[in-house]
């Protein structure tokens, strides 16, 4: 059973693989192997890695203690991170997430959501009321990646 739970430091690993194994196996569909590799490079510190993730307080979605997604939810309605592992696509994950993020937003009386959208996740935020600001250029590690500013009102 998919359980949606709050991240805690134990958790920086499991995050971190799922971060680059998504990018590397999924949004690699959309963006070249430079961006991809600049995006989720071969390394990540973790002790950075972990602070980041303290700093955004992700959800944390797993089953049988397996971490198959996480997303975060800031209190002015950004969502910094959402990502679903490669292996667990179109199952429903990120469903739960979604809905997951938008109970929390309700209940902090967050009237605008919004995200830097990639590519690949540009359809399933669409799907949930999302629609595009602007397409936009972001360097990322010296690279340009085309990514969608998108945002929800309630």
């Amino acid at each position: 059973m998919l359980i949606i739970r709050n991240y805690v430091e134990q958790d920086a690993k499991a995050t971190w693989l799922l971060f680059f194994n998504t990018i590397r196996n999924i949004n690699c569909r959309d963006y070249n192997r430079l961006q991809v590799e600049a995006w989720a490079p071969d390394s990540m510190d973790l002790f950075i890695w972990n602070k980041r993730m303290m700093d955004i307080e992700p959800f944390i979605a797993e089953i049988d203690g397996t971490i198959i997604g996480y997303a975060d939810l800031q209190n002015d309605g950004l969502i910094d991170h959402f990502f679903c592992h490669h292996e667990y696509q179109r199952q429903g994950v990120g469903r739960a997430l979604m809905e997951h993020l938008l109970k929390v937003g309700a209940k902090k009386k967050i009237k605008l959501f919004f995200s830097q959208v990639s590519i690949n996740a540009k359809p399933f935020f669409e799907s949930f009321g999302f629609s595009v600001v602007k397409q936009q250029l972001v360097e990322v590690r010296g690279q340009q990646l085309i990514n969608f500013h998108m945002q929800k009102k309630t």
